[in-house]
């Protein structure tokens, strides 16, 4: 039933293209290719009128076929240096112009979710809502206390919706893992799974409301960030309501330079805003496109950037920081063997792996690339570069990373939409060095003596006790050591199924033992000794038959 439903869906998506006018893309995929002539057979291409500008009609047909699709589309609006500039432009739409569902439906919604009439919760509400997305829209409203607050709601029936694409999502991953040999090492189900894990947590506003809790108090004593004050009293899974903060949308770059903000400073600061979540405070605001971010309008001097939207929030594991910011600053300073190390270290690429082999791939990407103004290099196409290079070294996606690298891409892309000549590089370098030398100097050390100290204060007053214990037990011989690697888990097995086959050869004997007994008895009825080759015969077949399976298999 779920295939049928998927062929439906994928049907419905083709309908959606052909009717936006965007058949060619389908007929340009390389499968279809050789039906491109249908261009000029299919009868709608002989009567359809003027079609609107192409970026026109992949927006619209994005904005019909779903969120998930218009995520797609987000993510590639903060990218024109990947897509054509009208198409990017028009995509830029999809940020927070999304059409919106009924006034009067949200707030329904909004009155179901706090259990109580809306006059009762809100002095006044907006019923038309300012943004719209493709997960939730935002309604202004006012508090009887005079705050002024925004409503986030979530649209009705969304979720039914996202679980549908994400089905057919994970159908195309296991087709391509089929069918397309990179499929292995690009890991397309578990990249779906990451994305279905992303974007359902994306429904749950008290989850999004925890997120930005978090991200207010890390910057609580800085002046760069501002996040909205979160009230709680109603907020609901489906309904959040936080403080309305008024900013000056980070693309209008035209306000921007009339009320007097240096661009270039502005594009530095976004990018260390993200670099301090990522390496200082481990975590990170990870839908960092122009809709979600804006400027606060007082901040000329020293600028003061403002989020909105904390549905996607990422954080890294310990050893993945590591390895990043040592990797970055190998890039930086064109340390080619290092880099091809440290992939071999984190296992992103086969342990196999000729370092000198990867290290030569690696510099003749990077060479090329680095002889220009670091201004004009830009990461996305590096990353690019990087990943066709690694194809041939079987490198793995890391899906742990994925919404990192996505991340990052959209902060170069903002910042280079403010500021074209941003150097994201000489931006980033000092966070790397600095957080390297944290981790690894006498400050780390202090660090993390302080953090352990509660935890071993707690244990040392135990510890004689537990000493003289293990050499009582050691003493006695009454010491066990208890491992659970999966080499020893294995050799578990392997005992066990020892033992089984010894177990059934030990049967078989003597069911074959059995069976010559009785074949060689006398001296009883004519009856029951006729009786005798045929029980002589059965217990001798099952003896044999024990005996093969215990024979050890030479295939494993």
């Amino acid at each position: 039933m779920n295939r049928l439903l998927q062929s439906w869906r994928l049907l419905h998506i083709n309908r959606v293209l052909v009717r936006h006018g965007l058949d060619k893309i389908i007929l340009d995929i390389h499968l279809f290719r050789p039906l491109r002539f249908l261009l000029y057979v299919l009868p709608w291409n002989w009567v359809r009128g003027p079609l609107p500008p192409r970026g026109v009609r992949i927006r619209r047909a994005l904005e019909e076929l779903g969120p998930v699709f218009v995520k797609f589309g987000q993510a590639l609006s903060v990218r024109p240096d990947l897509v054509p500039e009208d198409i990017a432009t028009e995509l830029a739409r999809l940020q927070d112009r999304v059409p919106p569902f009924a006034g009067k439906e949200a707030m329904a919604l909004v009155a179901t979710a706090l259990g109580r009439p809306l006059d009762e919760a809100f002095l006044e509400f907006d019923r038309e809502p300012f943004a719209s997305a493709s997960i939730a829209q935002v309604h202004g409203a006012r508090l009887h206390g005079g705050e002024d607050v925004v409503v986030k709601v979530v649209r009705p029936g969304i979720e039914r919706i996202i679980r549908r694409d994400v089905g057919l999502l994970y159908t195309i991953a296991e087709l391509a893992e089929l069918y397309w040999r990179d499929a292995r090492r690009l890991r397309p189900r578990e990249v779906v799974a990451e994305y279905e894990k992303i974007i359902l947590d994306e429904l749950d506003l008290m989850r999004e409301a925890a997120s930005a809790s978090q991200l207010r108090r890390n910057f609580e004593d800085a002046s760069e960030l501002k996040v909205p004050e979160i009230y709680w009293e109603y907020t609901r899974s489906r309904v959040m309501v936080m403080e309305r903060i008024y900013g000056i949308p980070i693309s209008d770059t035209e306000t921007l330079s009339k009320q007097g903000f240096d661009l270039k400073v502005l594009a530095q600061r976004g990018v260390d805003i993200f670099f301090t979540q990522v390496f200082t405070h481990n975590f990170f605001h990870a839908d960092m496109h122009p809709g979600n971010i804006f400027i606060a309008p007082e901040s000329v001097s020293n600028p003061q950037y403002i989020a909105v939207d904390f549905g996607i929030m990422g954080s890294l594991m310990p050893a993945d920081q590591h390895y990043l910011a040592e990797n970055f600053l190998a890039f930086f300073n064109r340390d080619y063997q290092r880099v091809a190390e440290l992939h071999v270290q984190s296992e992103w690429v086969p342990a196999g792996t000729r370092v000198d082999e990867f290290e030569a791939a690696i510099r003749s990407v990077c060479e090329p690339i680095f002889e220009r103004p670091l201004k004009d290099i830009s990461f996305g196409h590096l990353l690019v570069r990087l990943f066709q290079t690694a194809r041939r070294f079987d490198m793995e996606v890391q899906p742990q990373l994925v919404l990192l690298q996505k991340t990052l891409l959209n902060i170069e892309g903002l910042g280079r939409q403010l500021y074209p000549d941003l150097d994201l590089w000489q931006s980033a370098k000092p966070f790397f060095e600095d957080w390297m030398k944290q981790q690894l100097g006498g400050k780390a050390l202090l660090r993390e003596l302080k953090k352990n100290a509660p935890r071993w204060g707690e244990s040392l007053p135990r510890l004689p006790g537990q000493i003289s214990d293990v050499l009582e037990q050691a003493r006695d011989g009454r010491l066990r050591v208890r491992l659970g690697s999966d080499e020893l888990k294995a050799l578990r097995r392997e005992m066990r199924a020892g033992n089984q086959h010894t177990i059934m050869a030990i049967v078989g004997a003597a069911l074959m033992v059995s069976a010559a007994v009785i074949f060689g008895l006398d001296g009883y009825s004519p009856l029951m000794l006729a009786g005798m080759p045929v029980v002589s015969w059965v217990l001798g077949g099952l003896g044999v038959f024990c005996i093969l399976s215990a024979w050890p298999d030479t295939h494993d």
